[in-house]
């Protein structure tokens, strides 16, 4: 079995996506992550992550049979692709840093296979960043996040404590004020330290002593 992308074009029309569910289930795939929207031409597009398939072609032709099915694109899965996701959220010069720690180790290990991605949103403002760390929960690949700011807590906490629940989401902070270093995995004083480590925590190829990290860090 294994894991695949799916691109679908089709005239909108009420229940065509549950036509596609129908197919996908009745094969006994999981659906990951999906993504619709309208296209300028008024044809529906729909992108599907799917899960533990057995047999992608049959699967693909049975979508096709579907009446108001166009085309149906076969990929790689986002996972084979971009590989593991580590999200960088807080205010902007902190995270320019830490993002410069994690692109340089995340080459690292990218040359050796793996795939790892980064992805960053400089934030100010407690709603802003509560918002943006709650979202993370609905977003595909992501297995670390980075907490860079000079001050963090409440809303932030609360959301921090949420996608912790849902998910075996790797929480990594700075060493900052406020109530967000609780609930942290990891606490790291140095921006640049905090995106190697992110990167380091989730990577396959990463191997190192936590005896040797340093006062720089905390658990």
């Amino acid at each position: 079995m294994s894991d695949y992308t799916l691109t679908i074009k089709s005239h909108e029309k009420k229940g065509v996506l549950d036509d596609i569910t129908d197919v996908i289930t009745n094969h006994g795939a999981n659906i990951s992550y999906v993504h619709l929207f309208v296209e300028k031409n008024n044809m529906g597009s729909v992108n599907l992550e799917l899960e533990h398939v057995e047999d992608i072609d049959e699967l693909v032709s049975d979508l096709k049979k579907i009446p108001e099915i166009e085309n149906v694109e076969l990929h790689g899965s986002q996972l084979d692709i971009y590989g593991k996701r580590i999200i960088i959220v807080g205010g902007g010069a902190q995270v320019s840093q830490v993002a410069m720690g994690a692109i340089t180790e995340a080459d690292r290990h990218n040359i050796r296979g793996e795939r790892i991605s980064i992805d960053t949103i400089p934030l100010v403002g407690e709603k802003p960043l509560a918002e943006a760390v709650e979202a993370i929960s609905r977003l595909p690949r992501v297995s670390a996040l980075v907490l860079a700011g000079s001050l963090m807590g409440g809303e932030i906490t609360e959301a921090v404590k949420k996608v912790k629940a849902e998910s075996n989401l790797i929480v990594i902070s700075l060493n900052m004020p406020g109530s967000v270093t609780k609930y942290a995995d990891l606490i790291i004083t140095d921006p640049i330290q905090a995106g190697v480590l992110a990167v380091m925590s989730v990577a396959d190829t990463a191997v190192f002593d936590i005896n040797r990290l340093g006062d720089n860090i905390k658990f």
